[in-house]
Formats: C-alpha cells, sequence, structure tokens
C-alpha cells in the first residue's frame, strides 16, 4: 500500500464545486460566510474559535457546510463503509486524535455507500481513505490503515500547510464532544490484537490474528474483509512498487506471478481499475491452475476494493464473460 505523504498538495485535480453548493437562503440572494446554515456561520480570523463539533457525519446535503467550514479550520474526511473493519478503526483512531489535538481540525466521517456522490467526487478506489479540505480545497492524505505515528505525522503537515495558508481556527466543542460520546463495545480479542499489531506495524502478526478470529468464527464478514486489506497491505509492500509494474507490464500476460504483483500495487495506490483489469487479462489468457489462481485474486480483490464499488460490479460482469 502506498505510503502517506510525506508532503502534501493543496491544488488536487479533484472538483468539489458540484458538492459546495449552498441551496439559496430564504427570501433570494447568495449566501455568505455569516449567512450560511450550520458550523461555518461564526466568522473567525486565523486562530479563532469557532463553535462547531469536532466529529459529525458528513452527507451530500451538508457538504457544502464542510467545504465553508474548512476556510475557518482544516477539515478531515475518512470516507468508509459500516461493513469494512479498516474503516472502523481508522475512523476511531482519528477520533480520538482529533480530540487530543484540541479541536485543531474537524473530523468528518462519511459512509461511500450512502453517500455516493462525495466518494465520486474524491475518486475513492478504496476504503477507508482519508482526505482533507483546507480553504475549499481537496488535500489527498492516505488509503487504508496505518500506525498511529505515521498518522499523526500526516495531520502535523496538514496542520503546518493549513497554517501556511491563513487557515487556523479551532473548533470550540471538540474536547467535549469526543469525552462525552457512549464507549464502543469492546472489540473481540483476536480483532484487538490485530489492531495493535498495526499500529506497531507488524502485518504479518495482523493477519495472523485475523485468520485465528476467521478459524474461530467463519462467519466473521469483517475479519474476512480486514484480512484481506492487510494481506494487500503485505503483498504491495515492495521497495519499488513502480518498477513492479514496469516489470509486469514488460511481461505477457500468462507470466501470472508478474502480473498478479502489478495488479496488487495498483490497488494499493487507488487505481482499481487497472488492477482488477490486469488480473482479468490474466484470467482470459490462461487456463487451468494458472487461471484459478488469477480468478481467486481477483475474488479477494473484489472484497478488498469493495464489493459495491462500480469497478468491481464492472469488473464481476468481465469475469463472468471470461469464464463462460
Amino acid at each position: 500500500m502506498s505510503q502517506p505523504p510525506s508532503h502534501l498538495n493543496l491544488h488536487g485535480a479533484v472538483d468539489l464545486s458540484s458538492l459546495a453548493r449552498p441551496a439559496a437562503p430564504a427570501g433570494g440572494g447568495a449566501p455568505g460566510p455569516a449567512g450560511a446554515r450550520g458550523p461555518a456561520s461564526a466568522p473567525t480570523g486565523a486562530g479563532g474559535a469557532i463553535d462547531a463539533p469536532v466529529v459529525v457525519d458528513v452527507t451530500q446535503e451538508t457538504f457544502a457546510e464542510t467545504v465553508q467550514l474548512s476556510t475557518q479550520v482544516p477539515v478531515v474526511l475518512v470516507l468508509g463503509a459500516s461493513w469494512a473493519e479498516p474503516s472502523t478503526q481508522l475512523g476511531d483512531l482519528l477520533e480520538r486524535l482529533a480530540g487530543e489535538y484540541g479541536g485543531r481540525f474537524q473530523l468528518g466521517r462519511v459512509d461511500v455507500e450512502a453517500n455516493p456522490q462525495i466518494a465520486a467526487a474524491f475518486q475513492v478506489q478504496s476504503v477507508p481513505t482519508a482526505v482533507a479540505v483546507i480553504g475549499g480545497q481537496p488535500v489527498p492524505l492516505f488509503q487504508g490503515v496505518y500506525p498511529e505515528a505515521q498518522v499523526r505525522q500526516v495531520l502535523d503537515e496538514l496542520l503546518r500547510v493549513a497554517a501556511q495558508s491563513g487557515v487556523a481556527g479551532v473548533v470550540s466543542g471538540a474536547v467535549e464532544e469526543v469525552e462525552e460520546a457512549p464507549e464502543e463495545p469492546p472489540l473481540p480479542p483476536l480483532h484487538a490484537e490485530a489492531l495493535d499489531a498495526i499500529d506497531r506495524g507488524d502485518l504479518p502478526a495482523a493477519a495472523d490474528a485475523y485468520r485465528r478470529a476467521i478459524e474461530e468464527n467463519p462467519a466473521d464478514e469483517e475479519a474476512k474483509a480486514a484480512l484481506g486489506q492487510v494481506e494487500l497491505m503485505i503483498r504491495a509492500s515492495a521497495d519499488d512498487p513502480a518498477a513492479v509494474v514496469a516489470a509486469a507490464d514488460a511481461a505477457p500476460a500468462t507470466d501470472v506471478a508478474a502480473q498478479l504483483a502489478a495488479a496488487d500495487v495498483e490497488i494499493a495506490s487507488g487505481q482499481a481499475s487497472a488492477g482488477l483489469e490486469r488480473v482479468l487479462r490474466v484470467v482470459r489468457a490462461t487456463r487451468d491452475e494458472d487461471r484459478e489462481t488469477a480468478r481467486l485474486r481477483l475474488l479477494e480483490l473484489f472484497e478488498v476494493v469493495g464489493p459495491t464499488a462500480p469497478e468491481v460490479m464492472t469488473a464481476r460482469r468481465a469475469l463472468a464473460s471470461a469464464l463462460y
């Protein structure tokens, strides 16, 4: 999986304009910063206090408020799905850090299945995905779950970039809201063991814990989804991902090992369509054991990318056509 960036770019290719248009206020006239609905309504200068919660659920209907608030305080969005345990893990970590950072950023939770327009606007390829909005500009952060130390580094860099852009407000309701939230039920022991292993960067240990969780409960869909994410992170941890892809591009589609390695790198870096199409080419070009190896890997990648993702639905149809 691609590493979180050490330098953040305020001018990405994502266009938020179609999502960031607030509804016209009653009585006509264009809404200004002081007249908009929601938490961004209170004007503030750099470093000022803003009456807004630290953690909010962001929807298509409230996204304009999120963009407006980003002119006063950085907004971090975690785009995930309720069925994916890694989404829950990253959301819980960022929620705790939002409190520890004293409201220097607002955390917005986005359910990609309920809000596909937001997911499409940010070009989300897999969940969880973390992005930020500063001054109305999208800032890609990272995909997947990373150790807390790396996430803190990304947040520190984000706040530095935001301050340079004059966005340094503080949401005043930050710490209180997080502290008063009801406690989450404890994770099953093996899930907790896996999460601890991820936090310290020991991915093989995390995968082992999830496998044992599945052995104990074969119906544990959360463990299965998390295991797929962790195994992909392990497979895609090559020192030179670009070289892996280049080697596969130079090899025939029948070179199963090379093509599957490159597909892992592409999926982990957010290029879901390219990775899935690469494995489909292997399925079409091979027979017998090689074809079955590619088919099974493709099914695993479907779960990693997300069963309802448009790229997966397209690839499922292509797989059925290739096999039958």
